[in-house]
C-alpha cells in the first residue's frame, strides 16, 4: 500500500486533529458516506472505476485496483481480497467502504469465478471493533451512529479518519444491496447462505424485512450450521432493531430440545445479547453441556464465531466471557494472538 499520508483526504484528518468541526466536512467530497450514497450495485455493471473517487480516501488507489482485479474476472480473487480485508484489520476501512457497491454486484452475480471471495468479505468494513469481542454487552453489537458535531464512539481510524463513517458508508451500501442479497438465502451452497446472512445482518432494517426473510430461510433450512447463522443474524439484526417478538422466538430456540446443538447454542448466545435479565440455570446447564472443543471448532464456520475467537474457538470464548467470566484468559505463546 502507498503511503496514505499522500492522499488528500490527509488535509481533512490532520484538520481534525487540529481542532477542525467534524461537521464542517459532512457532505463533502470527502465524506464516504455521501460518496457511497450515490453508487447502487444493480446500476454499475460494466462501470468504468476510474469514473469514482477512490482517491479521495486513504488507500482509495489499492482499494480501486483490488476492484479491478476482481472484474477481470481472471484475477487472483485471493490477493484482491486480501487488500481490502488488510485495509479493514489495519483500521482503515473508508475505501473499503467504497468497494463494497462492487463487492454486492459481483457477489450476486451467479455467472461470476470471484462470487464467494466477494461476498464472504463483503461485510468486513461494516462493522468495527469486533475481533476478540465475545462480552454479552458488546458481542453482535452495532454501535451508536456517527453524529456531525463529534465523533461516535467507533472513534478514528489509524488514519484519522472518523471511523464510524466508513462503517455507516458500508451498512447503507448493504442496505441498498439488500433486494440483490436476500435471494442467496436460497442459494443451493450453504457457505453462501451463511456468508449472505452475516452480510445482511449489518442491514438496516426498520421495516423488518431481512429479519423477516431470515424466519421464512430459517422454516425451510436443513443445515444446522446455516440454521445457526440465521439465528445469530436475526439476534443481530434485533439487538439494531429491537423486536419483543424476535427476541422470544430466539428464546423459544435455546430451549427446543429438537433443534441442533447449534441451533441451541447460537440461540443461547443471541439471547445473552439481547437482554440483560439474569442467566436462567437452564441457559447455563444446557450451553455446557452442549459446548464441546470439537463443536466449537466446527462452529468457526459461523463468520460470527471465527471473529469472536482469539487463542481459543469463538464459541469457547463466547461461553467465557457471558457465563463464566471468572475463567482466565486461555495462555498462548503466539506473539500475534490477538489481545483479549
Amino acid at each position: 500500500m502507498g503511503d496514505w499520508r499522500t492522499d488528500p483526504t490527509f488535509a481533512m484528518c490532520r484538520a481534525l486533529v487540529d481542532g477542525a468541526d467534524l461537521a464542517s466536512f459532512a457532505g463533502g467530497p470527502f465524506d464516504i458516506r455521501a460518496v457511497t450514497a450515490t453508487i447502487r450495485p444493480e446500476n454499475i455493471d460494466g462501470a468504468d472505476l476510474d469514473d469514482f473517487p477512490w482517491g479521495n480516501f486513504p488507500h482509495g488507489e489499492d482499494a480501486r485496483e483490488a476492484v479491478r482485479l476482481l472484474h477481470t474476472k481472471d484475477g487472483s480473487a485471493r490477493d484482491a481480497m486480501g487488500v481490502l480485508i488488510g485495509m479493514c484489520a489495519d483500521d482503515s476501512r473508508a475505501a473499503a467502504a467504497l468497494a463494497v457497491p462492487f463487492l454486492i454486484q459481483i457477489a450476486t452475480d451467479p455467472h461470476h469465478p470471484h462470487r464467494t471471495a466477494a461476498l464472504g468479505d463483503l461485510a468486513a468494513p461494516a462493522r468495527a471493533r469486533y475481533f476478540g469481542v465475545a462480552s454479552r454487552a458488546e458481542f453482535l453489537l452495532h454501535r451508536s451512529g456517527p453524529r456531525h458535531d463529534d465523533y461516535d464512539d467507533y472513534g478514528v481510524e489509524v488514519t484519522g479518519y472518523p471511523a464510524g463513517w466508513s462503517v455507516a458508508a458500508a451498512r447503507a451500501a448493504i442496505t441498498a444491496g439488500t433486494p440483490l442479497l436476500l435471494p442467496l438465502l436460497d442459494d443451493s451452497d450453504p457457505a453462501v447462505r451463511i456468508d449472505t446472512s452475516y452480510a445482511l445482518a449489518t442491514a438496516a432494517d426498520p421495516g423488518h424485512t431481512v429479519r423477516t426473510a431470515f424466519a421464512a430461510r430459517f422454516a425451510k433450512e436443513q443445515d444446522p450450521m446455516a440454521m445457526a447463522a440465521l439465528v445469530l443474524a436475526t439476534a443481530e439484526s434485533t439487538r439494531a432493531h429491537p423486536h419483543r417478538q424476535a427476541t422470544a422466538w430466539i428464546s423459544e430456540m435455546w430451549q427446543d430440545r429438537a433443534q441442533a446443538p447449534e441451533v441451541r447454542l447460537a440461540a443461547a448466545i443471541g439471547w445473552l445479547c439481547l437482554t440483560d435479565e439474569p442467566v436462567p440455570d437452564t441457559l447455563h446447564t444446557t450451553v455446557d453441556a452442549l459446548t464441546t472443543e470439537e463443536r466449537a471448532r466446527a462452529m468457526d464456520a459461523l463468520p460470527w464465531m471465527a471473529t469472536a475467537g482469539g487463542n481459543e474457538p469463538g464459541l469457547l470464548r463466547c461461553v467465557r466471557r457471558m457465563l463464566h467470566p471468572q475463567e482466565p484468559e486461555p495462555y498462548s505463546d503466539d506473539p500475534w494472538a490477538p489481545w483479549p
